[in-house]
């Protein structure tokens, strides 16, 4: 199994590359992870840039292979609100298209959930589209389905999808 490990800024060239090619990999192969294909390097680069930048508010996991290249990631948000600062929200679990239904899915969010227990967080809530495999990965780690929001957001072809919300309590 690849080590999962949280980054730290700063983060190499070589680790933000691999980033922007893991999310336009994802990207690409239909994942509903907020934006839609062709995924331009520039696009990517920007949503990690930001990302990187909001180190300080987020934990972003990477599994890497046992040469050290990044083969998925997930990220956790914690809550900044006063009122919510036993909750945090899991975002843009990515696996390398090449690497998918070996288990590193299940064990990004392993150590997402390790995180946020290690922060304090007793609630975790996460989202994804209708019918993509990973809804059956998020209900066998124990996550609730709250509900379906129709028509959420545009795939690649344009058509508005449903998404369903859930959430997990540790």
């Amino acid at each position: 199994m690849p080590l999962i490990n949280s980054l730290s800024a700063p983060v190499s060239a070589k680790d933000r590359f691999a980033l922007i090619e893991l999310l336009i990999d994802a990207v690409d192969s239909g994942a509903a992870v907020g934006f839609v294909p062709p995924l331009s390097e520039g696009e990517a680069g920007a949503f990690w840039d930001k990302a990187i930048a909001d180190l300080h508010h987020r934990a972003i996991l990477v599994a890497r292979d046992d040469v050290g290249r990044i083969l998925g990631t997930v990220q956790l948000i914690p809550s900044q609100s006063p009122s919510m600062l036993h909750r945090a929200e899991i975002t843009k679990l990515l696996v390398h298209s090449a690497h998918r239904r070996k288990g590193l899915g299940r064990a990004l969010m392993k150590a997402a959930e390790a995180e946020a227990g290690r922060l304090g967080r007793t609630l975790l809530t996460l989202d994804a589209r209708r019918g993509d495999p990973v809804v059956d990965l998020y209900g066998s780690l124990g996550f609730v389905e709250v509900g379906i929001i129709p028509r959420y957001a545009r795939n690649g072809d344009g058509v508005l999808e449903d998404n369903v919300v859930f959430y997990k309590e540790l």
